[in-house]
């Protein structure tokens, strides 16, 4: 194996392993303060690391005016709205299974690209979407999937976990456009740096400013995480992976987020490893994996832009 190969895998297994920490981070956050304080100062810290990598690699570059409303666009869906999304869920939701939910986002990409890219979906994909849904249930229902009949569905965070999946998945055909223009590290900084202003907004109209000071050494410790590793320096070494190795490469190293988000959330927030668990999260992984196994144009344009946590 080439040395550019070996750091490029390196690399992205670096930006994997941070993702998946990275709910175990946000419930330590929200210990502390609410969703939109930690989504605004983790944001607050990914476009200071974003806006120097692209001024130190000298790819800043005045955008159009609609080019620019392209980005405010992906910065409400991608940034605002997702992340909201995630962390709101993320004050009831396990983290373990918030992992494994997020990372059936190819799932949702296949169906996007077959009703409006109009891609083949094939038995195979068909029955990974399939094995998917049903890892999704046991992982949710801890196994006691007869619970939906009483129309309980896990936690009440896991539905927003859930709605998080399918919106990455619009973010990044939305996104398809602009990757072909401008670097990725360019396109994130401008998209970033857009739905930060939003949520600026979501704060100014909430609890403003006066949370931050309830936080301590561990919470500034969980957003400088969220912030400068998960949403900086995560995305920089994804991107330099993704110019060494095939997608495909890449896209496999994504297997071992919820892994790690289950690992790290048993050791630190003390959630138990169930049997459930592990097989719905395996059967999810399988799905997945079919529904990879030849990827079209839609997710192997994903995996450009991560998993779905950043």
């Amino acid at each position: 194996m080439d040395r550019s190969r070996s750091v490029a895998i390196a690399e992205g297994l670096l930006a994997v392993l941070v993702w998946g920490a990275s709910f175990i981070a946000t419930k330590v956050a929200l210990t502390e303060v609410s969703p939109v304080t930690v989504v605004w100062l983790r944001f607050a810290m990914g476009v200071a690391v974003l806006a120097v990598a692209v001024v130190f690699r000298r790819q800043f570059a005045l955008v159009s005016a609609r080019e620019l409303a392209g980005f405010a666009l992906l910065g409400l869906v991608g940034i605002t709205f997702h992340q909201w999304l995630q962390s709101t869920a993320l004050v009831t939701a396990r983290a373990s299974t918030s992992g494994w939910i997020v990372a059936t986002t190819p799932i949702f990409m296949a169906v996007l690209g077959w009703i409006v890219l109009k891609e083949r979906l094939g038995a195979a994909r068909a029955a990974g979407i399939a094995l998917a849904a049903a890892g999704v249930l046991l992982v949710v229902t801890r196994g006691r999937p007869g619970e939906l009949l009483h129309g309980r569905f896990g936690a009440p965070g896991d539905l927003l976990i859930l709605a998080s999946a399918p919106n990455w998945a619009v973010f990044s055909v939305l996104s398809r456009r602009a990757l072909r223009v401008h670097p990725a590290t360019r396109m994130m900084a401008y998209v970033m740096a857009l739905g930060w202003l939003f949520t600026t907004v979501q704060l100014a109209a909430g609890p403003g400013l006066s949370e931050i000071r309830r936080l301590d050494g561990r919470g500034w410790g969980a957003i400088a995480f969220l912030g400068i590793a998960c949403s900086g320096l995560a995305y920089i070494a994804w991107y330099d992976a993704l110019q060494r190795m095939p997608a495909s490469e890449a896209g496999a190293l994504l297997y071992i987020e919820p892994l790690v988000a289950m690992t790290v959330a048993a050791a630190v927030l003390r959630e138990r490893i169930t049997a459930a668990t592990v097989l719905g999260g395996a059967v999810i992984l399988l799905g997945v994996w079919l529904v990879n196994r030849a990827p079209a144009a839609a997710a192997r344009e994903a995996v450009a832009l991560g998993p779905g946590e950043e």
